[in-house]
């Protein structure tokens, strides 16, 4: 018999460790369940000391990877740390770990291999560590969590779960599939938004240059013709004397207001959000926006259900499963909602009812989701809800662009076409008197 030590959740979602003596790591994890308890990580208990029972013979430890590789003369060893991994390299290396790890090789060659690819950087670095613990005898997924900013939570307790079943090649295909399907739907969001953007900057650019330099020019001229001008006109000439700075009394010229608004709004946003009621009042009323809000709304269901789908396909704990997906919903709507749901099951309930009191989903999501947890078919439910709503964000997306074009071309023709009747007006007063 061998002894397992155990982490797992007991029926309240409370963690609980122990032990446990079977015969192989699946009896041991039967063991767990017949306890009441959802297991999330079992493993061998390694014997400390030189001698195991029965007076063997400790094997001796292994140095760690960068004590065997000993530098060259005179070579400089720089480690790179500087700024975030990105989720392509990540999701690059997770389909890359599942061939290999589906074509037999053994993890830690698996690893190493992988980590000679990569160029020099963090990530390298990361994967560098990860090596070195799994070479010492730590688990995949206790190596990866050390490194939240590359692996988080979901990541890391999926890995988890593939180990404890055995079928860490299949786990690290479908993460690499979720990922893969998550950077496309960001993808496609950003890319909807790049034209409407460069449409906005490129006209305020040149309205603001009309402003400072054109608008001056025709001032002078009516000066000097003295002619009466209309409130239009007046206007138009106060805006550009405050783009250009020359207003009484004025200490910072427009175009600095101007070109420092997006960043100082841009931050006035991130600090509002380090505060829940910020991120609460914020993302409330971004998902009541016209048109945006819906195409939001359809992302984030997609985004949990695929999260939470994916969870629990790969074995992990249903409580478990929908405190990672709270976690990483990234609306604080929806996890208002998760929390209720986690309550809810918590305590003998369904998973449908509380969602369906909390209205962040539409009804068909709702029915769904109660078919799967009826059948049995919770994940399979999910990643249907995830999938169709990946298709309606497809067509929410090309709606926003079929209603921005025409938009931002109104906008910016009543924009010129105020400008061009401000100037034109006192040119007909002058053409008027001229002619008398």
């Amino acid at each position: 018999m061998t002894t397992y030590q155990y982490e797992a959740l007991d029926a309240g979602g409370k963690p609980q460790k122990g032990v446990v003596d079977a015969s192989s790591s699946d009896d041991a994890i039967q063991q767990i369940r017949s306890q009441g308890f959802f297991p999330t990580s079992v493993r061998e208990q390694k014997v400390k000391g030189g001698d195991a029972e029965g007076g063997k013979k400790g094997k001796k430890k292994k140095a760690p990877r960068s004590a065997k590789k000993g530098k060259k003369k005179g070579e400089i060893n720089i480690s790179l740390n500087i700024g975030p991994v990105k989720k392509k390299k990540i999701t690059q290396f997770t389909r890359q770990l599942s061939t290999l790890q589906d074509a037999g090789l053994p993890l830690l060659r698996s690893l190493q291999i992988l980590e000679t690819q990569q160029k020099p950087g963090r990530f390298k670095n990361i994967l560098g560590d990860i090596v070195e613990d799994v070479e010492a005898g730590s688990t995949l997924s206790d190596s990866m969590a050390k490194h939240p900013k590359a692996f988080d939570r979901l990541y890391s307790k999926m890995v988890n779960a593939g180990e404890i079943g055995g079928v860490i090649d299949l786990i690290l295909q479908r993460l690499a599939n979720f990922m893969e399907k998550a950077e496309r739907l960001k993808a496609k969001i950003k890319g909807a938004m790049i034209y409407p953007i460069v449409v906005i900057i490129i006209a305020v650019v040149i309205v603001t240059g009309i402003m400072y330099f054109v608008i001056p020019k025709f001032q002078d001229i009516f000066n000097d013709f003295e002619v009466e001008l209309p409130g239009l006109t007046m206007w138009l000439i106060d805006a550009s004397a405050w783009v250009a700075g020359t207003m009484p009394g004025q200490n910072v010229p427009g175009w600095a207001v101007i070109v420092a608004s997006p960043f100082l709004i841009f931050s006035f946003f991130k600090l509002i959000r380090k505060t829940n009621f910020g991120r609460a009042s914020t993302d409330w009323v971004v998902l009541r926006l016209p048109v945006v809000g819906n195409l939001i709304e359809k992302t984030s269901v997609a985004r949990f259900t695929r999260t939470l789908g994916t969870l629990i396909s790969a074995g992990v704990p249903i409580l478990e499963a929908i405190n990672i997906t709270r976690e990483t919903s990234g609306n604080w709507v929806f996890e208002r909602a998760l929390g209720r749901v986690h309550d809810s099951i918590r305590e003998g309930e369904t998973f449908a009812e509380p969602l369906r009191e909390a209205k962040v989903c539409d009804s068909l999501v709702v029915n769904m989701i109660d078919v799967g947890e009826e059948t049995g078919d919770l994940d399979v439910m999910l990643m249907k809800v995830a999938d169709n709503y990946d298709e309606e964000v497809d067509v929410a997306v090309q709606a926003l662009l079929s209603l921005l074009e025409p938009l931002l071309v109104v906008v910016l023709g009543g924009v010129v076409g105020t400008i061009v009747l401000a100037l034109f007006l006192p040119l007909v007063s002058m053409i008027e008197s001229v002619s008398k």
